[in-house]
């Protein structure tokens, strides 16, 4: 469908039209740095004619058959333009183009789900009649969209994420503004046109480019927008909860995950999962794996096992069907991982393999030695740094792993299903993983965390929820 571009050249997306502006901002290639596109800048003036528009479109018919047609016709466009879609994340993100593909096909797989969602919407029965003096009343709720939806979509996974939140508010029959992250906008805005070319009724979808700390407060600020759904830090999440008052906000702001290896693990297994989920994406994903606890029993020979397998991944041009890891979003994130690990080196850490900057690219890192206060293991390090450690028994291990201000997901490798019932029950998460990493995800499944990681559910069934009001309706005969 898309010439193949070395440049693109995309206008804002406002009531079905795409709008120049003067005012254009660069997007670059983060293994080149090239310039691969040009996003217009959103004014006030651009927020305001696209909630107005995403406001009014909400007067229009627009049915759960037409929503589910509309999304899975972009599914299939999206399947259909696979590879132009990956180069474009491989390219913005610094994503390798394996991992881009996967992307694409789990964005097409959301907005199916959604499609199928968007005719289950139902509401329940409640037994009134069961009240005294209420023997000739009915009840049952309806659910209804919550309106205009902004939503505000980070740089790591600049295509799914936008699905699962797109999707789902379209799915309940909300309109949505949309603000990519203005690192990796590109993804988005090709997917624009694919529901463009789908027959999405004009200003059901808006999209508005620029810098987060520019367009943000003009979303934020206007008070036609009924909801707002944001992954990103837990600074930028708390300032739009704040901002937003009374209306509703749906949050999923990162982690610190951990792992737990038991000492019945399978070794093997557990070693290469943990690489794997360390360091995909160049460790920027909200689930990567960040704190590994092994048993006393197995951590020499997990150890060993985690930094081979970290030392062999291949880093190059994400473009290159042999790389595994591509570079950092921007050469300060990576000098702040650097400076992380060397923080914690001065702590007493030992760095097992990697530790290494070269410009944009940090190499996969182990560390070992580590305490619980340090700030790899504290904070989020977002990068491909993974801080492994030994423990003796259970208690002490799930004490360790709730012992953050985050929690999203966490994983445990064991058979011992005591064990698994008691993490179950005592780890604070808000998705617990047996048998794998805390970086399990599919795209039917909620989604979400507790404490700084976040409120409300990602997924398209539970996504719906959280976008839609429930309405009782009382009948008396």
């Amino acid at each position: 469908m898309f010439e193949a571009m070395t440049t693109y050249s995309f206008g804002l997306f406002i009531d079905g039209e795409w709008v120049e502006k003067d005012g254009r901002d660069p997007v670059f290639n983060k293994y080149s740095q090239d310039v691969v596109a040009e996003t217009a800048r959103t004014d006030k003036e651009d927020v305001d004619r696209a909630v107005e528009s995403a406001r009014a479109a909400l007067s229009n018919s627009f049915s759960p058959y037409e929503r589910y047609e509309v999304l899975l016709k972009v599914a299939h466009l999206l399947r259909d333009n696979e590879e132009e879609f990956a180069q474009a994340i491989a390219k913005e993100v610094g994503k390798p183009i394996t991992e881009s593909r996967g992307e694409v096909g789990r964005s097409a797989l959301t907005l199916e789900i959604s499609a199928e969602e968007a005719k289950r919407i139902h509401g329940e029965e409640i037994p009134v009649e069961a009240a005294p003096g209420s023997e000739n009343r009915r009840a049952f709720t309806r659910r209804y969209p919550v309106g205009v939806v902004a939503a505000i979509t980070p740089f790591n996974v600049p295509l799914n994420l936008v699905c699962h939140k797109i999707g789902p508010a379209l799915a309940a029959g909300n309109s949505v503004i949309l603000k990519p992250a203005e690192q990796t906008p590109v993804s988005a805005l090709l997917l624009t046109k694919l529901f463009e070319e789908a027959g999405l009724p004009k200003g059901r979808l808006n999209v508005l480019t620029g810098k987060g700390e520019e367009v943000g407060p003009l979303l934020t600020s206007n008070q036609d927008i009924n909801m707002f759904t944001f992954t990103g830090s837990p600074k930028v999440g708390g300032i739009i909860r704040e901002q937003a008052g009374l209306r509703n906000v749906a949050l999923e702001l990162g982690n610190n995950s951990a792992t737990i290896v038991h000492k019945d693990a399978d070794i093997e297994e557990s070693a290469s999962l943990v690489a794997q989920k360390s360091f995909n994406n160049a460790g920027q994903v909200c689930i990567s794996v960040q704190r590994v606890y092994v048993h006393e029993d197995i951590y020499d020979e997990f150890l060993t096992k985690a930094r081979e397998a970290a030392a062999g991944i291949r880093l190059g041009d994400p473009l290159q069907e042999a790389t595994q890891m591509g570079p950092m979003i921007a050469e300060e994130e990576a000098i702040r991982v650097e400076q992380w690990v060397k923080e914690a080196v001065a702590e007493g850490a030992n760095v097992e393999t990697g530790g290494v900057r070269d410009g944009v690219f940090y190499h996969p890192t182990v560390l070992t030695n580590v305490k619980d206060t340090m700030k790899v293991c504290r904070e989020e390090v977002f990068g491909p740094v993974v801080a492994v450690d030994s423990y003796r028994d259970e208690d002490e291990v799930i004490a360790r792993v709730n012992d953050s201000e985050y929690g999203l997901q966490a994983g445990l490798f064991t058979n011992d299903m005591s064990f698994v019932m008691k993490a179950m029950d005592e780890i604070h998460v808000g998705g617990l993983i047996v048998n794998d990493t805390s970086g399990y995800r599919v795209d039917h499944m909620p989604y979400g965390g507790v404490k700084k990681s976040g409120t409300g559910k990602e997924g398209p069934r539970y996504a719906i929820e959280e976008m839609t009001e429930e309405k009782i309706i009382v009948l008396n005969s």
